[in-house]
This record gives structure tokens, C-alpha cells and sequence, in this order.
């Protein structure tokens, strides 16, 4: 009997905290001989090494932009060729596209939902739309899987499916995130800092949503009564947003004192580099992968109380109001104050509620018990 076979379908594999869970996902489930797959809308993601590495198949419908219908046409050809067990989305419009094209399929269909309080007016219209489709179809899967408690519950509350919702967390790779003192010297090294100067960071796409003017309004409140400190942006995002806020930068007076650094594949590298890290978001955070992935490579977090990021950092970690840059620049004097962290009570605490295998294990449990049906038992016997 052959083993399962599941199909992911994402927009692409940017370097995002989806994009890295379905990588971890992926990878995780090829290990235990299930036949995975992974289709994606846009080509080139530097994500794609990875999976390339571990075996996994990538194919790209090379999507020509928004309005390109074609592509879908190719999906269908290419889900109804391969006939997968499971097809699984990731994020709002392949979780949309799959169930559109179900009839058409003998399949399950799983969604991923990673979001919780979305604030779709900062937002432009397309993605009212998705939300609106996305909760009429949600009747249509027959498994939704949330990364966060927080995301749960604003989704049912605006009627998406019930009975077929769960949460399962995201997991962490501890092998992959931890202390490392050569990575940080280097990191260091390359920015220009020198070893004994606190740098405090977010790590985060440039995106309304993770309130970076909240971040840099904290950072002026901070140098007040740490003026040794220095702080760093790292990610990328729409050049007009980016430059709405280097223009804030400037006129807080921080120039000099902020770095802004390119979106990087070499994550882990960064968190070394780092005394502090901080999440600024002002909305829609589900399972806040940087939080997790920060306090396994031994950095202190400071929050706000968007999604599960307070369950997240528990009692290892300071958690404001969104929005209020006086508390937050508080809590990152705290933390600061507050060096050395415990590092390995921080690593304990991931490893303890939010490792990789926890992750496989939970949803490699969920899979099985959709497919239902004896063929699917002994699939589960053959891939242990």
C-alpha cells in the first residue's frame, strides 16, 4: 500500500513565517514517507533551496500577476493528474482556490488559517472579498487547521466553520534556532556594532499590520535612559511604506541610531545578533513565529497582546497594549535592564510547548484521521 500523498499550495516561498512552517511542515512529513508535494502561485522563493535539499517536489504555475486565470487551469490539470489524498492551503486565497476546484477533485481539502484580528480596512478591497468568500466557503473544508487559539476565535466569531476548526501551534526547529556566539560576533560585525552595545530588533515585514511606527517611537522613549543603545529593522516590504518610515525615522531623531536591513534567509543569524527582540504588531498576528524562533536561539521578547504572543512568551517575556509606544519602550527598558537572560529557561519553554516534532506529530494525527477509512490506517502503520 503506497503511502499518503498531500499537495501544499501557497503563494510562494518568501521568506515569511507561513512560508517557513509549510517548509517545516513539508519537509517533516516527507521524512515519515509521506508523498508531499508543493505548488506555488510565483517562482524563485528563496525558500525553495530548502525543500529542493530535503527531496520535496516544487512546481511553479508561474502566475503572470492578480488577474491571471490561466494558472488555474494549470492547478486543476496538475491536482487532477497527481490525485493527492490531501490538498492543503496555505493563507486565504489558495485555501479559496482549493475549494472552488473541488468539485472537480477526489480529495480532501484542509485549510491553514494563520491570522487572528485582521484590520481588513487597512487593507485594500481584494482582501475584503477574500475574507467574505473565505467564510461563505469555509463550510466546504473538511479540516481547518489555526496556528493560534487567537485566530480560532476571531474566525468563528465571523462565521467561518466550526466543527471543522482546530488549532494546532507552530513549531520550532531547536536544531536550527539557538545560541550561537560565532553567528552574533559576525552579524555584529557586519552591521557595525560592537560587542558590548544592546541592539534591539524586529524582525518583521514592512506591513501596516506589524505597527513599525510603534516600534520607532518606543526606540526614541528608550534612548531617554538608554541613549547607549542601538537598534535594527530587519525585512523588506513596499518601497513607498518603507520610505513613509525612514521619514518618521528621521524625524524622531533617530537617525544614526536605526538600521534597516534587506529581508534575510539567514533568520537564526539574526536573533543572535540581537539583546532584545521586539513584536510591534498592531493586529492580525496568529502564532507569531519570530517570538518562538527569538526565544529559542536564547533572546528575550517583548510583545504586544496581538494573537497568542502573550501565551507564546508566557512568564519569559514582557507583554504591552498594541499601539502604546510608552509601555512598550517601558517593557524594552525592562528586558534590557534585565540582561543576561536566562537563555536555556527561554529554549526550555519552546522546546517544552512549540518544537517541530510536536507540530508533525499533531497534524500528521489530524491527516490521518480525515483520510478515515482502513486504507488510511494502514498508510499510518506503513509511515511509521
Amino acid at each position: 500500500m503506497s503511502a499518503p500523498a498531500i499537495t501544499f499550495l501557497i503563494r510562494s516561498l518568501d521568506v515569511g513565517g507561513a512560508e517557513r512552517q509549510l517548509v517545516e511542515l513539508a519537509t517533516g512529513l516527507h521524512r515519515s514517507a509521506w508523498r508531499v508535494k508543493v505548488i506555488t502561485f510565483y517562482p524563485n522563493g528563496p525558500l525553495e533551496e530548502r525543500l529542493k535539499t530535503a527531496g520535496v517536489p516544487i512546481v511553479c504555475l508561474n502566475k503572470r500577476g492578480r488577474w491571471d486565470i490561466a494558472c488555474l487551469r494549470r492547478l486543476a490539470q496538475d491536482l487532477r493528474r497527481d490525485a493527492p489524498d490531501i490538498v492543503h492551503g496555505y493563507l486565504p486565497l489558495p485555501n479559496i482556490l482549493l475549494v472552488l476546484l473541488r468539485p472537480t477533485l477526489r480529495t480532501h481539502v484542509v485549510w491553514g488559517v494563520r491570522a487572528s484580528n485582521m484590520d481588513l480596512d487597512r487593507y485594500d478591497w481584494l482582501a475584503k472579498i477574500e475574507f467574505a468568500l473565505a467564510r461563505i466557503l469555509s463550510r466546504f473544508a473538511d479540516l481547518i487547521i489555526c496556528n493560534s487559539e487567537a485566530g480560532r476565535a476571531y474566525h468563528l466569531a465571523r462565521g467561518f466553520r466550526s466543527d471543522r476548526a482546530i488549532v494546532i501551534p507552530n513549531g520550532i526547529d531547536l536544531t536550527r534556532f539557538k545560541p550561537d556566539e560565532s553567528a552574533r560576533k559576525q552579524l555584529r560585525a557586519e552591521w557595525g556594532i560592537d560587542g558590548n552595545r544592546p541592539l534591539v530588533g524586529i524582525v518583521a515585514r514592512l506591513d501596516v499590520m506589524k505597527d513599525h511606527s510603534n516600534f520607532l517611537r518606543a526606540a526614541a522613549l528608550v534612548l531617554q535612559a538608554r541613549p547607549d543603545t542601538r537598534f535594527v529593522c530587519v525585512g523588506g516590504g513596499i518601497p513607498e511604506y518603507r520610505d513613509k518610515l525612514r521619514r518618521l525615522n528621521s524625524s524622531l531623531g533617530l537617525d544614526g541610531c536605526v538600521m534597516w536591513a534587506d529581508l534575510r534567509t539567514d533568520v537564526w543569524r539574526v536573533y543572535n545578533a540581537l539583546d532584545v527582540a521586539v513584536l510591534s504588531s498592531a493586529f492580525g498576528e496568529g502564532f507569531p513565529n519570530v517570538v518562538a524562533e527569538a526565544m529559542a536561539t536564547g533572546v528575550p521578547c517583548v510583545v504586544t497582546d496581538v494573537g497568542d504572543a502573550a501565551a507564546v512568551v508566557g512568564d519569559r517575556g514582557w507583554v504591552c497594549p498594541p499601539g502604546d509606544s510608552a509601555s512598550l519602550a517601558r517593557a524594552m527598558i525592562d528586558a534590557l535592564n534585565a540582561l543576561p537572560c536566562d537563555a536555556a529557561a527561554l529554549r526550555n519553554r519552546v522546546h517544552s510547548h512549540y518544537s517541530t516534532e510536536a507540530l508533525l506529530e499533531r497534524t500528521a494525527a489530524r491527516l490521518f484521521e480525515l483520510l478515515g477509512n482502513a486504507r488510511s490506517s494502514t498508510r499510518a502503520v506503513a509511515a511509521r
